[in-house]
């Protein structure tokens, strides 16, 4: 019996997907360039059952299986391989639990990170991981990349949020790692370990994920700046100052003329850079720590700078932000990085990512968590001209050499998958890359999960 007769023998009728067309749609994520190959087939699984019956046949049939979300991800991480089935998850998009008391909901791995965030609001509660994709990619792709976002400068990434997943493994078993306790240190953190392995280590196929209180009023602080290293002494001097802002974030002049052509909101003509910060602390305590972001904003160069007091306007200035890197992408193909340095380095890593684009005639433009140092140069290339494409691919590397030599990491929630994998072997001691693979031959010993990705076996 062959391997899709295995599985729609095994699965509902229409679970299994063999349509070339259909299949195609499925095969890559957004990363540019990285490779993918063909599947098998596509599985689009209702309930954990039935992604354990899925891993069975392909551990019978020495296939991988590649898991997917919503396809969102930049780094390869959820590329199709040679022979795999890939195991799409969207479908499982039920809310299962939200507690008030307890502070958590329960989720599968399909559902929309604003559709969670919606539905925990209505209960006087907070999903705070907001990642510019929250729009689109799911709580199952957020937790296998560890993903961060606009209100992470502040309140953590999704791995902060995570308090016990069910998890399908690498030989076929169903199990529950970690609690629903507002404590507990029973055994190692496996539940932990699960979150950013983006599918090597096992199959999330349910998330218990620990809430807030509603986040208090937030004051948004706007500043324009003649250059991106202005913007970045700014950020670096809001961290001086003490401040933890909710969100902190950068966007130069080409992300701005590209949302502008996109959506008509008129941004890039009187800025080069804009530096959105947002402070959420309540009351007087508030208003002083906005007045001191301000300061911040100035002292650095700032040509404008202003606390709103339109809400509605603060809201554009954000979705302007959301919309970056989508509308870049109408201008030709984008390969993003996503770098993360130490906030006092943000300044100069801004600078060196300046001088490579020179260097290697490559457009790059620039959207950031600034607050917490992770930035994402945006390099872009006409369609179709290779030397420009093998121009920004040297480029991107030496934005990680760049990143590395001040102390930064390769990825700060984007992953690893394949456009990371030589970072990885950069940043990592081997001694410690031994670990990793120590770990995943332990919870995947037939090496059918996501193999070829974040690291070489």
């Amino acid at each position: 019996m062959s391997l899709v007769e295995q599985l729609s023998n095994s699965l509902p009728a229409d679970r299994v997907v063999v349509d070339p067309d259909v299949i195609a749609s499925y095969q890559h994520d957004e990363a540019e360039w990285a490779p993918f190959a063909v599947p098998v087939a596509v599985v689009r699984p209702r309930s954990a059952e039935e992604v354990q019956a899925v891993v069975r046949a392909c551990l019978a049939h020495g296939a991988p299986v590649v898991t997917r979300g919503a396809g969102t991800g930049l780094s390869g991480g959820a590329n199709a391989t040679e022979g795999c089935v890939v195991l799409a998850l969207d479908g499982m998009y039920a809310i299962k639990e939200i507690d008030q008391l307890e502070r958590y909901a329960v989720v599968e791995p399909g559902v929309i990170n604003d559709h969670l965030r919606a539905a925990v609001a209505e209960q006087g509660l907070w999903y705070p991981p907001d990642p510019a994709s929250a729009p689109w990619s799911t709580i199952g792709g957020n937790v296998a990349t560890n993903a961060g976002g606009l209100c992470c400068v502040k309140y953590g990434v999704t791995r902060d949020y995570v308090m016990g997943m069910q998890v399908v493994t690498g030989t076929g078993e169903l199990v529950r790692l970690g609690r629903k306790t507002a404590k507990g240190v029973a055994g190692y953190d496996l539940a932990g370990l699960m979150v950013g392995s983006e599918g090597t280590l096992g199959i999330i196929t349910e998330v218990t994920l620990k809430l807030r209180p509603l986040q208090d009023p937030q004051r948004t602080v706007a500043g324009y700046f003649d250059s991106i290293v202005d913007a970045g002494r700014a950020v670096a001097a809001v961290a001086a100052a003490g401040l933890t802002p909710s969100a902190l974030e950068l966007i130069d002049k080409q992300c701005l003329i590209a949302v502008d052509a996109w959506k008509n909101m008129g941004l890039s003509v009187e800025a080069n850079v804009l530096l959105l910060g947002r402070i959420d602390d309540p009351g007087l305590i508030g208003d002083q720590e906005a007045e001191k972001m301000l300061s911040c904003f100035d002292e650095a160069g700032a040509t404008w700078s202003a606390v709103s007091t339109d809400q509605e306007e603060a809201d554009a200035l954000f979705a302007a932000r959301r919309l970056a890197y989508p509308a870049m992408e109408r201008l030709g193909p984008v390969l993003t990085e996503d770098v993360c340095v130490p906030k006092k380095h943000v300044p100069e890593m801004l600078s060196r990512i300046e001088q490579i684009g020179l260097r290697y005639e490559t457009t790059i433009a620039n959207i950031a968590h600034a607050g917490d140092g992770n930035l994402h140069p945006l390099l872009i290339t006409p369609h179709d001209d290779l030397p420009a494409r093998e121009r920004a691919q040297a480029a991107f590397a030496e934005i990680i050499d760049a990143a590395l030599k001040l102390g930064g990491t390769v990825t700060g929630e984007h992953g690893v998958g394949l456009l990371k994998m030589g970072g990885l072997v950069q940043e990592l001691d081997p001694v410690v890359l031994d670990m990793h693979r120590a770990v995943k031959k332990a919870l995947d010993p037939h090496g059918i999960l996501n193999p070829g990705k974040v690291f070489a076996s």
